[in-house]
């Protein structure tokens, strides 16, 4: 089974959260290419989420449908999220580009409470897969 075809077979609310955080991290940073204030922030979401996603798709690989798959980005959306809500609040950047980050925090926020829970989880011995 693929990680998209485990994916498919959760629930409902599972599937429609997997959509929102693709837009979220990785559909809606490019937007802050526009403005040369936020390119970076763009830039550097989109290569963050682009190896998180890679490192979900390798431990499934490895481990299977398992809580640990959150654990990329655990370590790579933890910094991103510090450094842009610091980068949102500076003076200089553009009112759009703040609403968007803020917009693509609220996504990276909730994907990371879900994110440290199920590793924490893992850690402390539920490995069965889902």
């Amino acid at each position: 089974m693929t990680l998209n075809e485990a994916i498919a077979s959760q629930p409902l609310w599972v599937q429609i959260w997997v959509n929102i955080l693709f837009l979220g991290a990785f559909v809606l940073p490019l937007a802050l290419l526009i403005w040369k204030p936020s390119r970076v922030a763009g830039l550097a979401t989109v290569v963050a989420s682009v190896l998180a996603g890679a490192g979900v798709y390798w431990l499934y690989g490895q481990l299977g449908y398992v809580r640990l798959l959150g654990l990329p980005h655990v370590v790579l959306w933890t910094p991103l999220l510090i450094w842009l809500w610091r980068l949102r609040a500076q003076p200089g950047m553009p009112v759009w580009p703040r609403r968007i980050i803020l917009a693509v925090c609220t996504v990276i926020a909730i994907s990371l409470v879900f994110d440290y829970v199920d590793a924490a989880r893992y850690l402390l011995g539920e490995r069965q897969p889902y």
